[in-house]
């Protein structure tokens, strides 16, 4: 159990993380913006239900989307060809979370708490957290959030309103995150969207490996945003 008074990297070691469910690590402490840093920097991120202490986690195998390796079928292909999507980055970053935290098909709970927005809505203000957006004739239609520390985009939550629409984002992002010399998006948990994408299982202790080396501060990167100030991407 974290305590909110405990120093922001005082998580217990990874291997410590229990087998089921997958990942768990701890709970208790805060979502202040050193926690969360310090979280992420260990390969952790929180995941919890309104109602829940916040619950830590470092699952094992970890899913990721190398920028290089993002896969696009035929169709979505055509797709990207034809579409009458827009892109931005960092324009609507609120109602992008809002947006992923609204009812799905299939459920109407979220893991997107009041907690977690104000959260993360101070990371994008601080400047670690970033959102695309996708937009048909001015309406904000899909969208994606997450963290970027040094070379690896925390991937948080996306959202669709029109048929591809978070495809769509996640290829672009991939794409102009290749383009920066990024190391990989951080899909956390593997899902047949993700994984029709490209992305990847790979061991944990392949992941955390990584971290140190892509994670530094002092790394210095092209503007990944500038690929999206120009209309033909």
């Amino acid at each position: 159990w974290l305590s909110a008074n405990d120093p922001p990297g005082a998580f217990p070691p990874i291997d410590a993380s229990v087998e089921e469910p997958n990942g768990l690590i701890a709970a208790g402490g805060d979502l202040s913006t050193p926690r969360l840093l310090a979280a992420y920097r260990r390969g952790i991120f929180p995941w919890y239900e309104e109602g829940q202490p916040v619950l830590w986690w470092s699952p094992d195998p970890r899913c990721v989307i190398f920028p290089e390796a993002v896969h696009v079928s035929r169709r979505l292909a055509r797709t990207l060809r034809s579409t009458r999507l827009s892109l931005t980055a960092n324009r609507a970053f609120a109602a992008v979370i809002d947006a992923c935290a609204g009812p799905r098909r299939y459920s109407d709970a979220t893991w997107i708490t009041p907690a977690m927005r104000e959260a993360y809505v101070r990371l994008h203000a601080q400047g670690h957290a970033h959102s695309v957006e996708a937009w048909r004739d001015g309406e904000l239609v899909g969208g994606i959030y997450g963290v970027i520390l040094g070379r690896i985009f925390f991937g948080e939550s996306m959202f669709s309103r029109v048929r591809d629409a978070s495809k769509i984002v996640l290829v672009k992002l991939a794409e102009a995150l290749r383009q920066a010399d990024f190391h990989c998006i951080d899909c956390q948990l593997p899902s047949p969207h993700l994984i029709s994408l490209g992305a990847e299982l790979v061991a944990r202790d392949r992941f955390l490996a990584a971290l140190p080396e892509h994670c530094s501060n002092d790394i210095q990167l092209a503007d990944w945003t500038e690929f999206f100030r120009h209309p033909e991407n």
